[in-house]
């Protein structure tokens, strides 16, 4: 029966342990510290930054249920979000949960047709967008949607006039809470049991599928998370990943609320760099690439800075030793003993001040903990920050476990394994060598895919993760990807994504793409980073600018030889032979990448299928 009482989003929850619903958490967190800064973001119109506290972002969230009330949409709706991060994107995603609803996150760049078919897919009720032109994009796909009872568009001008004959019809933002009566007919609240959202997967092949959260798989992790990582009320979060990635939805939106810690909303991915050093946040939650390009980035700069660059090196090897002794790990060869620990202790003041602490100020100077997730990290990545001073923890989840599985902490951190499972998360090995997930987070199912769940989620709640891995002394190390594994036509097996993860660690390569299937040896496509590609190119006489440059034999035995260098720990079937290089990056916009920045291997075998045959139509080197 609908509950014709306006929720009181300010009844005093007293513990976090007995809260059950998303919407249980912001009233947990609004009665304990509504005070205390919740929210900053750039407001373009003062040109500052704007902060609301937990009072006040309770407050918005009231005045968005009551305009999602009067839209009288059916119990359970789904309402998709396609906006980018911000206080809009909290505030509907709140809205909808406080009302029963089922947010449905959207990632603002992905293609028109993709999220067509999710909105027809989930049976959205209601589209909330950024612009007008991105609902007109999606409409003109040609998809019908029957279910869909409204848009919503942020910047569109109050009152302007529907188009004659609208279906659905569109309403600015303005016009759409200004409509909003606290008075409206509304669902019951949530139970545990009840969806939060549906999370659609980016798959690297074929059409996404609908992850099915409840609030109680996600309250479980946020809390399990806590048992791990335990951000404090003054920590500040930087939100840069999209909120329709879940690795971000729990660790960068609902954990800063369970802890009180504030979020800053990046105002873009281009500006990035500038925010970090304004924001300076003390919790850092981010994907691989992004340490990858601020470690190449420096890289760069060293490349014609010999002394500096010798500095940089020094300072690596010494703080790693100082973090394997802390971390209690085994030291590198030959650099054990006393007298060593000693040198390390006098050198490490000098090469911290000169060539640690730049790097660091690169993240505002201030990161006590940061997080790397979505993908695997690179050794050679992590082994640098780690060394230079970076608190970085690896950890593993998928979206179908809400999505944390296992992490390192800051006083138990071996970067080269995901750490141990989250408390209350069973893990195994099962067939196959395939890792095993039980436990309150593991979601329902896939939406309206039950012949999908069944291949994945048994009767007795174990999830097959699809990853193969080992566990050891309770630390669980990812091996490869069941699906992904290359077998060549001479019966070999290869990770790819270990190789294209050790090859990208050369500054020379931006992205990576390993194949062979089914061929008689491995060979590789890359997309070289253009400064890196300019300096390889006056050393080998060539003008950098001329297409024909890329594609000479020589650049490609260069290339190969650079591929060969890092591979060098693989076994001789798993390097590569044969190389094709490109400028041009691989993007969600051209298709090459998933929202969530993985390859979509597919799209790019079929994109470079004449540079793939010509590569094994002559023999490899």
């Amino acid at each position: 029966m609908p509950n014709t009482r306006r929720q009181d989003l300010s009844t005093d929850t007293p513990d976090l342990s007995t809260v059950r619903t998303l919407p249980e958490l912001l009233a947990f967190r609004a009665a304990a510290t509504p005070a205390a800064e919740a929210y900053r973001a750039f407001d373009p119109g003062t040109n500052r930054w704007e902060s609301l506290n937990w009072a006040q972002t309770r407050d918005l969230v009231t005045r968005w249920s009551d305009a999602l009330a009067v839209s009288h949409l059916p119990a359970g709706a789904r309402v998709a979000i396609l906006l980018p991060n911000g206080l809009a994107a909290m505030s509907a995603d709140q809205a909808t949960l406080a009302l029963g609803g089922v947010p449905v996150p959207l990632h603002a760049i992905d293609n028109p047709g993709s999220i067509a078919y999710i909105l027809a897919d989930c049976e959205a009720s209601l589209l909330i967008v950024e612009q007008r032109t991105q609902w007109e994009r999606i409409r003109d796909v040609g998809t019908a949607l029957p279910a869909l009872q409204g848009v919503v568009v942020a910047h569109l001008e109050p009152d302007t006039p529907a188009a004659p004959n609208c279906e659905p019809p569109v309403t600015s933002l303005a016009d759409w809470l200004a409509a909003g009566r606290s008075d409206a007919p509304r669902p019951s609240a949530p139970t545990e049991h009840d969806l939060a959202a549906i999370v659609y997967t980016s798959g690297t092949t074929g059409k996404p599928k609908g992850v099915m959260l409840t609030h109680r798989n996600v309250v479980a992790n946020v809390k399990a998370v806590l048992g791990r990582v335990v951000p404090r009320i003054d920590d500040v979060f930087l939100s840069f990943l999209p909120l329709s990635h879940t690795f971000e939805r729990t660790a960068g939106y609902y954990l800063p609320i369970a802890c009180g810690s504030c979020v800053a909303y990046a105002r873009s991915v281009a500006l990035l760099a500038e925010d970090l050093k304004t924001v300076r946040p003390t919790v850092l939650i981010s994907v691989p690439r992004i340490y990858e390009r601020v470690l190449a980035k420096v890289q760069e700069r060293l490349a014609d800075a010999p002394f500096k660059a010798r500095l940089f090196q020094a300072a690596q090897a010494v703080g790693w030793r100082r973090f394997c002794r802390e971390q209690r790990l085994p030291l590198p060869a030959g650099e054990t003993g006393a007298l060593r620990a000693a040198a390390d202790a006098l050198a490490w003041p000098v090469l911290r001040r000169l060539a640690a602490e730049p790097l660091l100020a690169q993240f505002g100077g201030r990161v006590r903990t940061a997080v790397s997730g979505g993908a695997a990290l690179s050794p050679a990545v992590a082994h640098a920050f780690l060394g230079l001073g970076l608190p970085l923890l690896q950890g593993y989840g998928m979206t179908e476990t809400s999505p944390v599985v296992a992490a390192n902490g800051l006083d138990d951190n071996d970067p080269l394994t995901i750490g141990r499972a989250l408390p209350g998360v069973e893990v195994r090995v099962g067939e196959n060598r395939e890792l095993q997930v039980r436990g309150p987070s593991v979601m329902r199912g896939y939406w309206n895919r039950p012949e999908e769940t069944v291949k994945v989620l048994a009767p007795d709640g174990w999830l097959s993760t699809g990853d193969q891995a080992s566990i050891t002394g309770g630390r669980i190390r990812i091996l490869g990807r069941i699906k992904e594994i290359i077998v060549t036509s001479t019966g070999e097996k290869v990770p790819p994504a270990d190789l294209e993860l050790a090859i990208a660690a050369d500054p020379l390569f931006e992205q990576v793409f390993v194949l062979g299937e089914n061929r008689p040896f491995i060979a590789c496509v890359a997309v070289l980073n253009r400064p890196e590609w300019e300096r390889l190119a006056r050393q080998l006489g060539y003008n950098a600018a001329d297409p024909a440059a890329l594609n000479a034999p020589a650049t490609h035995q260069a290339v190969l030889a650079r591929i060969t260098a890092q591979a060098a720990h693989f076994p001789h079937y798993a390097v590569p032979r044969a190389v094709r290089v490109t400028l041009t990056p691989w993007t969600i916009e051209n298709t090459m990448l998933t929202p969530t920045l993985k390859l979509k291997r597919l799209n790019l075998l079929n994109h470079f299928a004449s540079d793939i045959e010509s590569i094994y139509q002559r023999p490899a080197r």
